[in-house]
C-alpha cells in the first residue's frame, strides 16, 4: 500500500513524462494539421462581416444574430402521401402561406376592380405595403397590376412568425411516402415564380439535394422534367430522395431524366429546348458557412474554388438561358447575401448573352412577390435587380436571392 502510494506521489510531481517514454516512441504532437488556428467558421464570419457590413449598412447585425442563430424552417406537403398529414400539421397550428397569401392577394385585386369599375378611387397601398415598396401603382389607365403567376398546387406549411416550433420528423405511409420534406420555405419561392403550367418541359439544371425539383413534381402537370447535377454522389441522393416521395409511377423516364452532366456545358447539349429552366447554383451558402465546419468553402485549401463561384455561376447561368426556348423563363437563385454572386451575375449574363448569343432577355419584375408574402418573409428593401428574402429572427428563413428572366430572342 505505501509502495502504491509513493507511485502516485511521484507522478503528481512529474510534470513531463517524456522523459519516461524511449526517445523513438516520442511524438511531438502536430495540433496544426488537426486544430486550424482559426476554424473555416470564423474565416467565414470575417468575411460576412467585412463584405455584407458595407453592403447591407444598418441591416447587417440584425441579420447577422439572425444568420448565427437556430433557422426555421417548412414542410413541403407531399400530395401523393395518404395519411392526413395536413390535418395533423394544422392542428400543430401551422399554416400554409402560399394558399392564404393566394386568397388574400385574390381578394384585393378583386376589391380593386369592383372599386374602379364603380368609379370610386382606390388606395393605392397600406402602411405596410408602401414601407416595403412592394406593391405597383395602378397605370395610367387606371388599372390595376395585374397578380403574380405562381405555379401551382404547390403547398408549404409554417409555424407564425416568431414561433421557432420544431416539426418532427416525417413517417412514411402505408405504401412507404413521407408526408411531407423539411427545407427552407424561402427556398421553394424560386419554384413558385418559376410558372410551371401543363405540358411544360422543365430543366433543373443543378438540381441535387432535391428539395426544388420535389416541390416541382408535386404539380404534376410538368410534360417533362429533366434534373440534372455535375455530382455523380449528389445525383444517387437525389434519386433516393424521390424515391421517398413520389410514386414509381411518376418517375418513369418519360416524365423524368435525372443526369449527371458539367451544367456549364448544357447549352451546348440541348439549345432552344425548355419551357422553363431553374438554375439554382453553388454558391458561399453563408448560413452553413457561419456555423458548420463541415464542408465549409471558406475551408483554406478551399480558397481557390471559391474564388471561381461567380464565373461558375455565370457559366450555369449561360447554359441555362441558351437551354430555354425562345419566349421560355428562366430563374436564377442562390442561399448568399452576396452582390457579387446575385446582381452582378445576372447583369452579366444578360449583357454576354446578348453580345455572345444574341439572345435578347427581360427582367421580369418580382417586386408583386415580397407584397404577396410580406407576412411569412423578410425581404431586403429597395434591391435593383430581383428579390431577396434576409434572416430575421421573427422569421428565420434565407438568405435567398430570386431574379426572373424572360427570353425574347
Amino acid at each position: 500500500m505505501a509502495l502504491l502510494f509513493d507511485t502516485r506521489l511521484l507522478l503528481r510531481k512529474v510534470k513531463d513524462l517524456r522523459c519516461l517514454t524511449p526517445r523513438r516512441n516520442r511524438v511531438k504532437e502536430k495540433w496544426a494539421a488537426t486544430l486550424p488556428k482559426y476554424p473555416s467558421t470564423t474565416l467565414a464570419l470575417r468575411y460576412c462581416d467585412n463584405t455584407y457590413g458595407l453592403q447591407l449598412g444598418q441591416m447587417w447585425p440584425s441579420i447577422r444574430v439572425a444568420l448565427l442563430s437556430e433557422k426555421k424552417y417548412g414542410a413541403l406537403f407531399n400530395h401523393f402521401c395518404q395519411d392526413p398529414v395536413l390535418d395533423n400539421l394544422e392542428a400543430q397550428g401551422c399554416r400554409d402561406f402560399i394558399s392564404d397569401a393566394n386568397t388574400e392577394d385574390q381578394l384585393l385585386h378583386k376589391n380593386k376592380l369592383e372599386m374602379i369599375c364603380a368609379g370610386e378611387p382606390s388606395e393605392v397601398a397600406t402602411d405596410e405595403e408602401s414601407s416595403c415598396g412592394s406593391m405597383k401603382k395602378s397605370d395610367s389607365e387606371g388599372r390595376p397590376p395585374t397578380p403574380l403567376q405562381l405555379t401551382p398546387h404547390v403547398r408549404c406549411l409554417v409555424f407564425p412568425r416568431g414561433d421557432i416550433t420544431r416539426f418532427k420528423p416525417a413517417r412514411p405511409d402505408g405504401f412507404g411516402l413521407l408526408g411531407y420534406y423539411l427545407m427552407d420555405a424561402a427556398s421553394l419561392l424560386p419554384c413558385l415564380v418559376l410558372d410551371v403550367r401543363d405540358g411544360h418541359s422543365v430543366l433543373d439544371l443543378c438540381a441535387a439535394p432535391g428539395g426544388k425539383t420535389l416541390a416541382l413534381l408535386q404539380t404534376q402537370s410538368i410534360g417533362f422534367l429533366c434534373a440534372n447535377d455535375s455530382s455523380v454522389s449528389r445525383t444517387l441522393r437525389l434519386r433516393k430522395t424521390l424515391r421517398s416521395y413520389i410514386p414509381k409511377m411518376y418517375l418513369n423516364e418519360e416524365k423524368l431524366q435525372i443526369t449527371s452532366y458539367n451544367g456549364t456545358e448544357w447549352g451546348e447539349i440541348e439549345r432552344n429546348t425548355y419551357d422553363r429552366v431553374l438554375v439554382d447554383v453553388p454558391c458561399t451558402t453563408d448560413r452553413h458557412s457561419v456555423t458548420e465546419n463541415d464542408n465549409n468553402i471558406f475551408r483554406k485549401n478551399r480558397s481557390g474554388e471559391r474564388q471561381r463561384l461567380p464565373r461558375l455561376q455565370l457559366d450555369l447561368l449561360l447554359a441555362g438561358i441558351q437551354a430555354a426556348c425562345p419566349g421560355g423563363e428562366i430563374v436564377y437563385s442562390t442561399c448568399t447575401l452576396s452582390e457579387i454572386q446575385n446582381q452582378n451575375v445576372v447583369k452579366e449574363a444578360v449583357s454576354v448573352a446578348q453580345e455572345n448569343h444574341n439572345i435578347t432577355l427581360q427582367v421580369v419584375d418580382l417586386n408583386p412577390l415580397t407584397h404577396l408574402f410580406r407576412k411569412t418573409f423578410h425581404f431586403a428593401p429597395d434591391l435593383n435587380l430581383g428579390v431577396m428574402v434576409v434572416p430575421h429572427l421573427a422569421a428565420n428563413f434565407g438568405p435567398i436571392y430570386i431574379c426572373k428572366l424572360r427570353r425574347l430572342t
